[in-house]
């Protein structure tokens, strides 16, 4: 099957793909993250590691990796509205802590307003802009709060 899109011809900032680098352990950086993103505005909807699931069903031998599902209501409302609610099938924005190595966790982030813009979900419109801008906004705060946080 043929993909729409070329994956590999879209650029990270179409996505608002964000990566940030914390010399820190893994537990410190999950609350490090949740702390920065909730001062930013999001509450913390659902939390979860593939890891840990990973290594217990399947042994997969995984580094930690942990998933906390961000969501600014205020946001996520507004995006509701200007997609017919089928931005829903993105939520919660994920904000993703990975162990590159023991002492260093890559903090990930994509913007699924940019995501369903691109892929048809959302509107090519004024409204969507506006929101991909001030959820833009939001995400750069909580991104600047991890240096802002004493870890």
């Amino acid at each position: 099957m043929a993909l729409p899109i070329d994956p590999s011809t879209i650029k990270p900032e179409a996505i608002g793909e964000e990566r940030v680098v914390l010399d820190m352990d893994h537990e410190t950086a999950i609350e490090h993250v949740r702390e920065a993103f909730t001062d930013a505005g999001f509450g913390v909807a659902t939390e979860f590691s593939p890891s840990e699931m990973l290594n217990e069903k399947v042994d997969a031998d995984r580094d930690p990796y942990y998933v906390l599902g961000a969501c600014n209501p205020t946001m996520a409302n507004r995006a509701l509205d200007a997609t017919d609610k089928k931005i829903g099938g993105l939520f919660p924005c994920n904000v993703v802590i990975w162990e590159e190595e023991p002492g260093k966790q890559v903090v990930y982030h994509l913007s699924i307003m940019r995501v369903a813009r691109l892929i048809g979900i959302a509107p090519d419109d004024d409204e969507m802009a506006a929101i991909i801008a001030d959820t833009g906004e939001l995400v750069d705060e909580a991104l600047a709060n991890l240096d802002a946080i004493e870890a």
